[in-house]
């Protein structure tokens, strides 16, 4: 109970200080805006840009610009970013972008467009300049990309001696790493070394005798969703990324790892959602309704599909008022339990956790789920025919028309995802569309059909 209470009090004071921030801002006291901004988080400072109005957010960057460094600027949602840095002065974009490391500065140049990045790259240093057009220079969404080129290389003959003194030597160091990554003469990276055993191993201890075992490398150009599942496989911390001939270039960390999950996740739900990847809660209505529209007109096809199967069963419905009222149940029942299906198929699919070599044995674990669910959902509505309305072949009906539609429910909660990703196309886009129109397809026209044969 206490922790509810401290969720709450967490709650409300954010919601107080989004108020006074808007207060400050609309009675132009800059003292009172710094005063209430200097000392929050840059996640919590990107958050009050992020839900406030356009206008709001200008005059609030007017009024506190000076504020802005690069921590912000990264935390700042991809949806505004640009708006935001158009909004600040020259020098101060300049001053924010210098502190941050290459992996952040990419991550934000890569949504912006032309000009916005024009102003970032003129800002920076010449080698920083270069450091972080190389790394645009590889496809988008790959490890190029994500990559931090500032990484800390030792000989991999130096013993801890050698790499505590360099280390501590390092006029300039990242300010996030975790391993020595050990090379041989050409660069090729051979190994690393946690600051951990470092700290706790004698200094004659040769680095390449306390490597860790976890060593592995990617390559620049693979995918950065298949980094984020070598880390979450592998249970890594860092990984150094290598170019086609196998020299380092730079190295991924856990943070950008796991930050590549997580939009996975957020794209796989506004996907299976049907309000498109890039929804934010930032944007304009005219913005929200280009992205909605399209899956609204598929779904609006699809019910069409299923209007017309009813429509030919016109006669039916009309001999038997009733199957109107519980038309409604078996698509509802059979569109839920699909999209559990659909719902896990997903994830596993994302995950690797479902593949061809246990395909078969899910659909098979599905199709059994399908049933077992339509026969319990089968006699209750069974017992509803027969007892509450008074027909018992009714009742058979509603039985069956559960069981057949349950079962093809979870077996297209499965088999969609895996055809999908069979033909290269990402299961979370459209499978929830299909789904839902299999399972209400199939459950008018087996209800429907099971009536005209069976009750008239």
């Amino acid at each position: 109970m206490a922790e509810d209470r401290s969720g709450i009090d967490e709650e409300e004071a954010r919601l107080m200080r989004l108020d006074e921030v808007l207060a400050a801002v609309e009675t132009a006291d800059a003292t009172r805006l710094e005063a209430l901004l200097d000392d929050l988080h840059p996640a919590d400072i990107a958050d009050i840009l992020e839900q406030i109005s356009s206008d709001d957010r200008a005059s609030l960057l007017a009024l506190w610009h000076g504020g802005i460094d690069g921590d912000v600027l990264s935390e700042i949602d991809d949806s505004i970013r640009e708006e935001v840095i158009e909004s600040l002065p020259d020098e101060v974009v300049a001053e924010a972008v210098r502190e941050l490391e290459s992996d952040d500065l990419v991550d934000i140049l890569e949504d912006l467009e032309a000009p916005a990045q024009e102003k970032i790259l003129d800002a920076l240093e010449d080698a920083d300049r270069v450091a972080v057009e190389q790394a645009l220079s590889y496809p988008e969404g790959s490890a190029g990309r994500l990559m931090q080129r500032e990484t800390v290389v030792a000989p991999e003959h130096w013993t801890v001696g050698e790499a505590t003194d360099f280390l501590r030597g390092a006029e300039w160091l990242p300010d996030q790493f975790y391993h020595v990554i050990l090379t041989d003469p050409r660069m090729h990276p051979t190994g690393y070394v946690t600051l951990g055993r470092i700290l706790s191993s004698g200094r004659d201890t040769r680095l390449k005798d306390i490597a860790e075992d976890s060593f592995r490398t990617v390559q620049a150009t693979e995918a950065e969703a298949d980094v984020a599942y070598i880390f979450n496989q592998y249970h890594l911390i860092s990984c150094p990324v290598v170019d086609a001939g196998g020299r380092l270039v730079g190295v991924v960390t856990i943070d950008d790892a796991m930050n590549v999950q997580d939009e996975e996740h957020e794209e796989d739900m506004l996907r299976l959602a049907g309000v498109g990847e890039e929804s934010a809660i930032s944007d304009g209505v005219f913005e929200t309704v280009r992205q909605r529209i399209p899956w609204l007109l598929v779904n609006l096809l699809t019910a069409n599909v299923s209007a017309l199967v009813i429509g030919q069963f016109s006669g039916t419905i009309g001999a038997i008022v009733a199957l109107a009222a519980l038309m409604p149940i078996i698509a509802s029942m059979g569109g839920n339990a699909g999209t559990q299906s659909l719902t896990v198929a997903v994830r596993a699919l994302a995950t690797r956790d479902l593949t061809g070599a246990n395909a078969m044995r899910v659909v098979r674990r599905e199709a059994a789920v399908g049933l077992v669910n339509g026969l319990v959902f089968a006699t209750l509505m069974g017992a509803v025919g027969w007892l509450v309305l008074g027909m018992p072949m009714l009742g058979l009906v509603l039985g069956l028309a559960m069981v057949i539609n349950l079962i093809v429910a979870a077996l297209g909660g499965i088999l969609v995802p895996l055809w999908l990703d069979r033909l290269g196309l990402d299961p979370a886009l459209a499978s929830g569309t299909f789904v839902t129109t299999l399972t209400d397809v199939v459950g008018f026209f087996v209800f429907l059909g099971l009536a005209t044969v069976l009750l008239l």
